[in-house]
């Protein structure tokens, strides 16, 4: 399993044309800087529905904290996940991370507002 970066484009008052990124296996683990002000935007044409799995490495009273798990849903797709506060999704270096469970024409924007 890779771990690969994306990097979160500024949301402008002027606009902004967002770059996706395709090419995702769901071998690999994203990597996201996150300032708590991160926004996942997933398009989906395939024919399977895609979960976005996004760890929360916090606990509570020693008890850890459930993933946060979206479906991104078959052929219209489209789903924006976020923000996400930094001390529930950060890890040790204020990173949050994800994994898919379906890529067939999955492609994601890395948005920061």
């Amino acid at each position: 399993m890779a771990e690969v970066r994306l990097a979160p484009e500024d949301v402008l008052l002027a606009g902004l044309v967002a770059t996706y990124t395709g090419g995702l296996l769901t071998t690999n683990t994203y990597k996201v800087r996150n300032s708590g002000r991160v926004i996942l935007h997933f398009l989906k044409g395939g024919a399977g529905d895609c979960v976005v799995t996004i760890p929360t490495p916090k606990t509570v009273a020693g008890l850890a904290v459930d993933d946060t798990t979206v479906t991104v849903p078959a052929t219209t797709g489209d789903k924006y996940i976020g923000p996400f506060p930094r001390d529930l999704y950060n890890d040790g270096s204020n990173d949050i991370s994800f994994t898919l469970s379906d890529v067939l024409t999955l492609t994601v924007a890395v948005l920061e507002i």
